[in-house]
């Protein structure tokens, strides 16, 4: 499972970072770095035309680098819905999952632990969308359980940011 967006139907409005700070208790007034960024660039197109907006947040890679940098084992693939899960308890600050991550979703609390999107794990499990998805009125944010649901490839953010990370590697 994963959350992607599409491309084409974002019109960087902030309502699913402002739902994802609400349902997350980020106070950026003190700090803490909210765990979506919505942004619009005008140097990209998207295929209405348009320049292209995004709306990014943990992209729970398939093959998450920041599970195999951590190493305190904070972090995890969820086996049930392969989210890319975090338990903090025992974070020693060290930075690993950020400098792993090519799309800088590890942010870090006043006291150091690292904490980033969990795809509204609680939510999910509760039968909910997360606050994200919920709180998009144009449909931009979409659950991919299965490679059916997937978008296609030149409106998803998911595919537009695998193919980045290779060329980081």
């Amino acid at each position: 499972m994963k959350i992607d967006l599409d491309i084409s139907r974002c019109c960087a409005c902030g309502a699913c970072a402002v739902a994802c700070m609400d349902q997350n208790d980020i106070d950026v007034e003190n700090g803490l770095r909210p765990f979506r960024s919505v942004f619009r660039d005008d140097w990209s197109i998207n295929a209405n035309g348009l320049p292209a907006c995004f709306s990014i947040a943990c992209m729970h890679c398939r093959e998450a680098p920041c599970v195999l940098a951590c190493p305190a084992g904070c972090i995890k693939k969820d086996e049930a819905t392969g989210l890319t899960l975090y338990d903090n308890t025992h974070c020693i600050g060290c930075h690993s999952c950020a400098m792993a991550c090519p799309f800088g979703a590890p942010a870090f609390t006043p006291d150091g632990k690292m904490q980033k999107c969990d795809g509204c794990a609680e939510r999910l499990r509760a039968g909910l969308e997360p606050a994200c998805i919920r709180a998009c009125a144009f449909g931009a944010l979409k659950v991919v359980r299965c490679p059916s649901e997937e978008l296609p490839a030149d409106r998803s953010l998911c595919v537009l940011c695998e193919e980045l990370a290779k060329l980081q590697k």
